[in-house]
């Protein structure tokens, strides 16, 4: 039986791995035209990793499912505790990311450009390769065990907990406050706009919700 937290933890899990891999297209697409990305875009999209998965996704995960499952194994202990650090450490990479990706689009123009450029490029990279192994690792080993091992009150809770994410990116109607956002990164993410037929195939649920990021 499926419950609707796992449903929903996957589908978080593909809008995630949708994102992130547009992020990385975009920027290879303005590499191949020899220009300047779109930073509006990418503030948008890096935006919105902060504001759903950071603080609406991950926090269901350490307080309400991975207590849950401590005490299984020494095995498990183990990879919750590298879960609920890298859940930990989210903020300040995001806060990182976010600050190269203003280096970038203020001195893009100048002496320093490229050098900006490459020091945005390859700290994305490094974000987005692990961001994508976390997800694998929830994925592959946490939710398999949840399914063994929890019993029916857990689910009762954690459906609950679940089914209140409202993020847009999963089919919810997005709040008036998010609307203008979200609007911006659908135009994205519509045929034609750039090479990004992978990360809408994922975004529809055809794809992995995990892999290896390329350049």
């Amino acid at each position: 039986m499926d419950h609707p937290s796992l449903a929903i933890i996957r589908s978080e899990h593909r809008a995630l791995s949708a994102m992130l891999r547009t992020l990385l297209l975009l920027l290879g697409d303005s590499r191949r035209h020899e220009r300047l990305p779109d930073f509006g875009a990418l503030r948008a999209m890096l935006f919105y990793v902060d504001e759903f998965p950071q603080k609406l996704h991950h926090p269901k995960e350490t307080l309400l499912l991975f207590p849950r499952l401590r005490g299984l194994s020494a095995r498990t202990d183990e990879v919750l505790d590298r879960l609920d650090r890298e859940h930990a450490q989210g903020e300040q990479a995001i806060r990182e990311l976010e600050h190269q990706l203003l280096a970038f689009e203020m001195m893009g123009d100048a002496a320093q450009g490229p050098a900006r450029r490459e020091a945005f490029e390859a700290a994305l990279h490094r974000y987005v390769g692990d961001y994508l192994a976390h997800m694998q690792v929830e994925e592959t080993e946490i939710l398999p065990l949840a399914v063994a091992a929890l019993g029916p009150d857990d689910w009762a809770a954690l459906d609950a907990a679940f089914l209140a994410n409202r993020d847009p990116l999963t089919g919810h109607t997005a709040d008036a406050a998010y609307q203008p956002l979200f609007l911006k990164i659908l135009r994205l993410l519509q045929p034609g706009a750039t090479s990004i037929g992978s990360a809408l195939e994922a975004l529809a649920g055809q794809a992995p919700p995990v892999g290896a990021s390329r350049r």
